[in-house]
């Protein structure tokens, strides 16, 4: 059986020499290399998903690779497609290197420049290994395999509009329509969904910072369970300790998280941190929410336009969501859109403070009344993005969320933009 091999190489001329090299392995298959790192996970991701058998029992990582530099994504790698054996190819041949190759999750290591032997020695005994993890998965072995959970980041164009509330009701959104939810606060020093939902915790993010290998016992010790359903990672109570979340650790958290839990909402708060970042460039979604004025808009505007100078999101890339709209107002979505440059979610959420009021005061924001306009038109967008899945029941029910019945049914997905 032939080993197939997907090189990851960003340099066109590396990229020829390393495929001229693997077509002369004996057994090899090489496939067209990818040329940065999410293109790679893509492919992975499109693979997986029609079966485990079509992933390529080997990958080839060129340390040059790019935006997320090589050991991150061996290690997202590693963690999302554990049955594909990862080979780095690296110019520095430390104790050192080595050392954090494999603590990232790499099955092997080779220098430049390439050698025959070496590159055949290593391949083989990664691909061995990988078709031994296959079969351990024909057996019934409990790995993850899949595309991966859907990751959506909640972003405030400025304090105070809203997205708290909208990350912890797209969460319990998806997680009354039946899909395994994790809820992230990573606004590290002023997160408050613990008092939204009423928690009294003992561990955080901050407890995950250090670790270089989250496996799924360390995630379960690390989250706490809410009443909902919700699996919570919580910020830490002292604000301080929020530098201890560098953007590889929060890369680290999100894989794990979405590796487990098929929707994984986080709130990054409005202040950009580098753990903040990183979520946001890894997320399948990201939401910037404002509200119809202004001060607002001019700050999602400005927060756009800096995720795009730091390369962290294209504005194309980045859908606004307009909070406490009323079509009184004369900041309209399709002016905000314009203005941002963003796609702007055909959903919008009413201003609703009398609606909110008690339930935020209690700490109980996940018993908001169904009647509420604004856990309508939340639900609704969670709807709108793709976060729930009707079961029959629903259907019949006029799309109603099972264990919800007052709440609205959510609409699908639009085809066209906005």
């Amino acid at each position: 059986m032939p080993t197939r091999i997907l090189p990851a190489v960003g340099d066109a001329d590396a990229a020829r020499s390393v495929t001229t090299l693997l077509s002369q392995l004996p057994d090899a298959e090489p496939v067209a290399p990818v040329v940065d790192s999410t293109q790679l996970v893509d492919t992975l991701a499109r693979l997986a998903a029609e079966s485990v058998d079509e992933l390529p029992e080997v990958v080839v990582v060129h340390e040059r690779i790019g935006p997320v530099p090589a050991l991150e994504l061996i290690r997202e790698v590693a963690l999302r497609f554990p049955a594909v054996g990862v080979i780095l190819v690296t110019s520095d041949a430390s104790p050192g290197l080595f050392q954090a190759a494999m603590d990232s999750g790499a099955r092997g290591l080779v220098t430049l420049p390439l050698g025959y032997e070496e590159l055949a020695s290593r391949v083989q005994a990664v691909s061995q290994w990988s078709i031994g993890v296959r079969r351990h998965l024909g057996h019934g072995g409990d790995v993850f395999t899949g595309v991966g959970g859907t990751v959506v980041t909640v972003s405030g164009a400025k304090g105070g509009v809203g997205s708290t509330v909208t990350a912890v009701q797209l969460a319990l959104a998806a997680q009354t329509s039946g899909r395994s939810t994790a809820l992230v606060d990573l606004d590290l020093q002023a997160g408050d969904i613990a008092s939204y939902l009423d928690v009294q915790f003992r561990r955080s993010v901050v407890d995950l910072a250090a670790i270089t290998d989250i496996s799924p016992r360390v995630l379960a010790d690390a989250v706490f369970r809410h009443d909902t359903g919700l699996a919570l990672l919580l910020a830490p109570a002292e604000g301080e300790r929020g530098e201890e979340v560098t953007d590889r650790a929060a890369r680290q958290i999100v894989s794990a998280l979405r590796s487990r839990y098929e929707t994984v909402v986080v709130d990054c708060g409005t202040q950009l941190t580098g753990a903040g970042a990183a979520a946001v460039e890894m997320a399948d979604t990201a939401l910037l929410l404002t509200t119809p004025d202004v001060v607002a808009v001019r700050g999602a505007k400005r927060a756009v336009r800096m995720w795009d100078r730091l390369q962290i999101r294209k504005a194309e890339e980045t859908t606004v969501v307009v909070n406490r709209h009323t079509r009184a107002t004369e900041i309209q979505p399709a002016l905000i859109r314009k203005i941002t440059g963003t796609a702007v979610a055909a959903t919008t959420i009413p201003a609703g403070f009398k609606e909110l009021q008690a339930v935020v005061d209690a700490g109980r924001l996940h018993e908001l009344d169904a009647r509420s306009t604004v856990k309508q038109a939340l639900w609704g967008l969670a709807g709108e993005l793709g976060l729930v899945k009707p079961t029959a029941g629903d259907r019949r029910a006029g799309g109603r969320f099972r264990g919800d019945r007052g709440a609205a049914g959510f609409r699908r997905r639009r085809d066209a933009g906005g």
